[in-house]
């Protein structure tokens, strides 16, 4: 009798079509049986995992307080991950008292010691997921382990620990992301980094000081950023170096330290700061003018009311609207800057201050004097224009800068 073998051969080359169908289709019954297999796995395992979590849910107060052994579901994986997973998503929405109590469950339960050991001793997707477990908690002690990460060869474990040292939010996690990027430079996106010393350094912003000294380049610029942001006016001092610096983020930095340092350093610096050639530094310069609240500040304010940028020009504008001194005359050193752009951004101030009426007031009595100059004054703050402008052409008129 004949065997299917060499009823294929005489096929001759129709047997290698034939062989790679039966192949094809062999294969695919493999694949879609896979996959059956794999989603009735998968609908078990949800099906499981959310009637468990009932249960948990069920006893969750009495199971945080300790009134369940922990050993009833810490040697179960299953129950472990459970629970671990519902005591950090709680953490992310709680107020101080219910995460003091959270993060009290996770020590005592050892779910944070379990964490820190996986991210010393484990690597790859294991050491990150223990890592961005561990940034989770913001727990201190967990600090050291998340630090060990940064110097992983991998960016994202890298970036897990880094983002996990910002959300501790701790002097301590600054100084070790600082030591990291002074050791190894700048090896991550500035952003995530950036992001990170913000909000570590906010509680002891002179940390940044001598490490801005030292670096160099890019990495210097973030920093510089970073400075700018948490600059206090404790600092005001020590940024004094930075006033006249190549860097823009540090000149920005010594412009926001100044308004509450010593009278007379402040505004020397902020007089040169005020005519700085990039906006968000003379920006700054006008806000601390504006916080220092001293009628010299004028004459730098109206320099402001007179910039190029719309930001500039509205800040210099309120400050000079929140002097606590008489409006008229402020009114009058605007109007004889003859800029049109600084006298609509004056006159929003006011409106926006509720302050336009009484200005009007000050002036109208004034006039009732037979004050030519002060009637004069409250024909423009009526038509809001400069004289001899048309209020239609100043409306249609481009303004000099847009937002950037």
């Amino acid at each position: 009798m004949e065997s299917i073998f060499e009823r294929l051969w005489r096929l001759g080359p129709a047997a290698f079509v034939l062989k790679a169908i039966v192949a094809a289709v062999a294969a695919d019954g493999l694949l879609l049986g896979f996959i059956l297999l794999r989603r009735f796995y998968r609908k078990r395992y949800f099906a499981k995992r959310d009637t468990r979590v009932f249960e948990l849910r069920k006893d969750w107060d009495r199971l945080i307080a300790g009134e369940i052994p922990y050993e009833t579901w810490r040697q179960n994986p299953f129950d472990r991950r459970i629970v671990e997973t519902i005591a950090l998503d709680a953490l992310e929405a709680a107020g101080a008292e219910e995460s003091t109590r959270l993060l009290k469950f996770l020590r005592t339960s050892g779910l944070i010691e379990k964490r820190i050991y996986e991210a010393r001793t484990h690597t790859g997707w294991r050491r990150m997921r223990a890592l961005v477990a561990l940034g989770q908690t913001r727990a201190p002690e967990g600090i050291y382990a998340l630090a060990q990460g940064l110097r992983d060869r991998n960016l994202e474990i890298r970036l897990a620990a880094l983002r996990g040292l910002g959300r501790t939010a701790s002097p301590q996690a600054a100084q070790e992301i600082l030591a990291w990027v002074g050791e190894k430079g700048l090896c991550v996106p500035a952003l995530p980094l950036q992001s990170a010393l913000i909000q570590c350094c906010v509680e002891r912003p002179q940390i940044l000081i001598a490490y801005v000294q030292h670096a160099r380049g890019a990495l210097r610029e973030v920093l510089g950023r970073v400075l700018g942001e948490v600059a206090t006016p404790a600092l005001s001092v020590d940024l004094l170096q930075f006033v006249g610096d190549d860097l823009d983020e540090l000149r920005a930095a010594a412009a926001r330290a100044m308004s509450h340092s010593e009278r007379g350093v402040a505004f020397t610096a902020l007089n040169e700061l005020v005519r700085d050639p990039v906006w968000f530094v003379r920006l700054r310069a006008i806000i601390s003018l504006g916080q220092l609240s001293e009628s010299r500040a004028i004459p730098d304010l109206l320099v402001g009311l007179t910039d190029s940028h719309r930001l500039v020009r509205f800040r210099a504008a309120e400050a000079l609207v929140e002097f606590d001194m008489p409006m008229v005359p402020i009114f009058q050193k605007v109007v004889a800057t003859q800029d049109r752009y600084g006298l609509q951004a004056y006159l929003t101030a006011l409106e926006n201050a509720a302050l336009r009426e009484k200005l009007e007031e000050d002036l109208q009595s004034g006039a009732a004097a037979g004050d030519a100059e002060k009637m004069h004054l409250c024909n423009i703050l009526r038509m809001g224009t400069l004289s001899g402008e048309d209020p239609a052409m100043v409306e249609s008129a481009p303004a000099k800068s847009a937002f950037p």
